[in-house]
């Protein structure tokens, strides 16, 4: 049977399904309605024409920008607000007639990293996602691990570990608290801090640094520092055998020789070995880790 997986995003939401052995069969993208029935029209619709594509009929995963609650199902913690509060598991399967599963996009990218992409081979893979927002996932020996509370990995509504004064008490944050980590680490919080309030392109600071421009490198050597803590605090909890990011800034390059280099001052232990990896499947990392939900 083919695996189907969904990435439904806040702009776009993209389909892949894949063969037994991991080769990608199909994949297209379509336009995110912005209404939770259009969603539920959309995944359907998208579902049973890659079905009739391929002609057969396959398990279906969907990675989401949220969770589901285990106390009362419903979708919480999305960024694309319309999908909170429905009942987006018990809707999808009678539309498509078929159990499914769903599971936070940080999840789906843990688990497509750690099954065939920079993650293979270790046992513990820690995947963040550095972009809009910012959240992991967390696969330990093949297995995704969600939590009791399906909560596992949001790293990114922890407080910005070892503040210092100038940081003190940090931003607010969309989730109704201070100083979270997502608040200085995210795209937007990276490029206001180079350009100043409403900012929101990140992606241009590094070749503005090497060109001379000296408030975009001052920022990026912030960011820098204050990922190498975040982290830190992460390798001091979990111990994971690498770390993967994700997400628009993980395409930095400096990220992966200078945080390994800084994040020894934070970390508990007379060495740190901890490879920082950029995702092996870039952004398509979500949807493929999506179909990957039915594996373990």
């Amino acid at each position: 049977m083919i695996r189907i997986g969904i990435d439904l995003g806040g702009t776009k939401t993209e389909i892949a399904a894949l063969d037994a052995a991991g080769a990608v069969l199909l994949r297209r993208r379509a336009p995110t309605p912005p209404s939770y029935p259009g969603v539920i029209a959309l995944l359907g619709e998208m579902v049973e024409a890659a079905e009739a594509a391929l002609g057969q009929a396959g398990t279906v995963g969907v990675g989401i920008p949220g969770s589901l609650s285990p106390a009362t199902g419903l979708v919480r913690g999305a960024n694309s607000t319309w999908l909170n509060g429905g009942r987006l598991d018990r809707d999808l399967e009678a539309r498509l007639r078929r159990p499914l599963r769903i599971s936070n996009d940080a999840n789906c990218l843990a688990m497509s990293e750690a099954a065939d992409g920079a993650g293979a081979g270790h046992r513990t893979v820690f995947a963040a996602i550095l972009g809009t927002g910012v959240g992991a996932g967390i696969v330990t020996g093949g297995r995704l691990l969600e939590g009791r509370n399906r909560i596992a990995g949001e790293w990114g509504h922890n407080p910005l570990p070892w503040m210092t004064a100038e940081e003190h008490p940090g931003p607010e944050c969309w989730c109704g608290r201070r100083g979270c980590t997502e608040t200085f680490l995210c795209g937007p919080a990276l490029a206001a801090d180079a350009d100043g309030p409403g900012a929101r392109d990140a992606g241009t600071l590094p070749a503005r640094a090497a060109a001379g421009d000296t408030r975009a490198a001052a920022a990026l050597v912030r960011h820098t520092e204050r990922l190498a803590r975040a982290l830190a605090q992460v390798i001091n909890l979990l111990d994971p055998d690498c770390i993967v990011l994700g997400g628009g800034l993980s395409n930095m390059a400096h990220l992966y020789r200078e945080v390994p280099a800084l994040w020894p001052r934070w970390v508990f232990s007379d060495s740190v070995t901890t490879p920082l990896l950029p995702a092996a499947h870039g952004d398509s990392s979500g949807v493929l880790g999506a179909a990957r939900l039915w594996d373990a």
